[in-house]
């Protein structure tokens, strides 16, 4: 069968490189480049996107093989009734590998016409590398890679303040565009790039704070073949995800003439605080998210609606969720009921596939960022651990160790990270003191989490306690241990 390419869709037309994107991964390619498409097709914004990958090479030489294009299909519910469409997205013009093309990427810095830079590296992605140097083809870090090409530009165009970026970062961390502003200028100092380039960096760069919300469960493997039938052409990058979709965008009110997607009927909203929005969905949705992940794998599930659906697990997730991240949260309990409620009902989505393995990508940094604040706010107002915030710790722990089963687990995450955990899980002997020693030595990893976790009282006894249980007992009996009574009287129900 052919593969896509734009000879096979009639040539579809093509459109000024207005946006660098520093990422190619289903995320951005189902929220911020399906959003471009559909203001390109209502003549609204008239743009294309340049792709780089932040790490690695392989996608971008396969991307630009079928000439940017994609296939993106929407499934769920939409006003009140299922519905399953695809459409082929042609907002990206091209992809730049940075490892034999860096030479591209520069002189993209100096087109007058680029505007805006999306990005989404992951949680763990916005972070300071101090090995980054300027001369490097390329540097290591995402913020790295952008300051050279932000100093390429300041110094084409002579420090025009004209020829400014409009950057919206997509990672899920707090006041995600200050933070990568913050690091940007780190680099400048580093790299002595001047006091001029700074100044550039503060009055000719506009950088976003953002909320994005969208469920993207990526390539559908397990029914890939009926798709391809379906379609009628190969087309690798495939990505599915749901109907509903979100963007808070943190940001002078004037972005939305550049940038006019609620003209085009999006959900996106430009808003002067976008921290409500932020709070509710990171903890209630993302947070769900991260901590259902290790508890449900473990137990044998492999996707979200499994999880939520299982008579066990979805007990556990929804638990969580009202008894343990809602309690934390200072908005109208209605609010936050019916924001959960719908969020249920979205796992529940019967058209996706969203593989819980998909999701576990840097989960430590993920927990930190989705679950910590629920785990530490909660202690805060009651003196007491949230029980299943710190079960789903400890599974996370076990997750890391690599192994369901005899299958072996395709960790991903950094490799200080992966490193850690090898060395630490590498001493385990079955003992509740070698159990001990590890949850010790990783809540005190105060690389990630910024602070010494065995600090919180009772944390590492529990952590502890719900680790040796897990490692023994297997994660079904545990589980079932946590959740006691209410488990045993859903069962006598049925």
């Amino acid at each position: 069968m052919e593969p896509l390419n734009k000879g096979l869709v009639g040539n579809p037309p093509a459109y000024p490189e207005k946006v660098l994107q520093f990422g190619e991964g289903n995320f951005l390619r189902a929220f911020v480049d399906w959003q471009i498409d559909v203001m390109n097709k209502q003549d609204l914004f008239n743009g294309s996107v340049v792709v780089v990958q932040p790490r690695g090479q392989e996608k971008i030489e396969k991307l630009n093989a079928q000439d940017g294009l994609f296939t993106l299909y929407l499934q769920g519910v939409k006003e009140g009734k299922p519905v399953k469409e695809h459409t082929i997205i042609n907002s990206i013009s091209r992809g730049i590998n940075l490892f034999t093309h860096y030479h591209d990427y520069l002189e993209l810095a100096m087109s007058p016409i680029l505007r805006f830079v999306f990005s989404n590296t992951t949680e763990a992605g916005i972070a300071f590398h101090e090995e980054d140097r300027l001369e490097d083809r390329p540097q290591k870090s995402f913020p790295g890679k952008l300051t050279a090409f932000l100093y390429q530009r300041y110094q084409a165009f002579q420090g025009d303040k004209e020829k400014g970026m409009i950057i919206i970062p997509c990672e899920l961390i707090e006041r995600n565009g200050e933070r990568l502003k913050e690091i940007i200028l780190k680099y400048a100092g580093l790299w002595h790039l001047g006091e001029e380039f700074a100044q550039w960096i503060h009055e000719a760069n506009t950088f976003c704070n953002t909320l994005v919300d969208r469920i993207v469960s990526g390539f559908p493997r397990e029914t890939i073949e009926e798709v391809t039938e379906e379609l009628g052409y190969h087309d690798p990058f495939v990505v599915v995800a749901e109907h509903y979709h979100l963007f808070v965008i943190e940001g002078p009110k004037w972005i939305r003439q550049e940038f006019p997607a609620h003209l085009a009927g999006l959900h996106t909203l430009f808003v002067d605080d976008m921290t409500p929005y932020r709070t509710r969905k990171v903890r209630i949705l993302n947070g769900a998210h991260t901590a259902m992940t290790p508890v449900s794998y473990l137990y044998g599930l492999d996707t979200v609606a499994e999880a939520i659906d299982h008579e066990v697990a979805g007990e556990f997730v929804k638990g969580l969720i009202y008894d343990e991240i809602i309690p934390t949260l200072d908005l109208p309990p209605d609010e936050l009921r019916s924001f959960a409620d719908a969020v249920v009902e979205r796992f529940r989505n019967p058209y996706m596939q969203h593989f819980l393995l998909s999701i576990s990508l840097n989960s430590l940094s993920k927990f930190k960022t989705r679950n910590l604040p629920s785990l530490l706010a909660f202690y805060n107002r009651t003196q007491e651990l949230p029980r299943k915030l710190v079960f789903s710790l400890a599974a996370l722990i076990s997750f890391y160790k690599g192994k369901r089963g005899e299958e072996t687990i395709q960790l991903a995450d950094d490799p200080d990270v992966l490193n850690l955990f090898s060395k630490q899980w590498s001493q385990y002997n079955g003992t509740s003191e070698s159990v001990m020693a590890i949850v010790t030595s990783l809540l005190g990893y105060e690389k990630l989490w910024e602070q010494d976790l065995n600090e919180i009282p009772g944390l590492t006894a529990a952590v502890t306690r719900d680790l040796y249980e897990i490692e023994t007992v297997g994660m079904k009996q545990a589980v079932e241990a946590i959740l006691g009574k209410k488990i045993a009287s859903i069962r006598g129900e049925l």
